[in-house]
């Protein structure tokens, strides 16, 4: 067994442009709760988590929006049970006014049992919440490549 056989995703960092402006869309959109803080200015920054739970850290040090044509982050995916807690989260973001790629639930290919709903925080930051089965029948919004890849 090597070193590398234990890895597991730990948490995420993202740059932000406004961590004032990113903190309550990462609670009250995602509902994440702020496990640390720092306020310093010129070094601000925020771990967020559920549970006690570190997930994401936020840092305010972007000088602009979010950029897909520059390598770096492509998304950020959230599993969840069921498609229908994935629906209850799309209701919830709409009502806060979240930017979304796609109408609705969408199949992550054609015929694929995995799906979900893909979005925008407020830097547009490309973020997707889903489930592995339930979305049968969903539209993909792109035949020849996954869902998740150019949106």
């Amino acid at each position: 067994m090597t070193a590398t056989s234990t890895l597991r995703t730990g948490h995420i960092g993202l740059n932000v442009t406004d961590l004032d402006r990113s903190l309550p869309f990462y609670g009250d959109a995602l509902g994440f709760d702020v496990l640390g803080q720092g306020k310093e200015e010129g070094r601000r920054y925020a771990f967020l988590g559920r549970d006690g739970q570190l997930v994401l850290t936020l840092w305010q040090q972007a000088d602009g929006a979010y950029a897909p044509a520059l390598a770096g982050l492509h998304h950020l995916a959230f599993e969840t049970e069921s498609i229908e807690q994935v629906r209850a989260a799309e209701t919830r973001l709409k009502t806060l006014g979240v930017d979304f790629a796609y109408e609705g639930v969408v199949a992550h290919g054609e015929g694929a049992a995995s799906g979900g709903i893909f979005f925008h925080d407020p830097d547009g930051t490309r973020l997707e919440i889903y489930a592995p089965t339930g979305a049968e029948g969903a539209p993909a919004p792109t035949a020849a490549a996954p869902t998740c890849g150019f949106f």
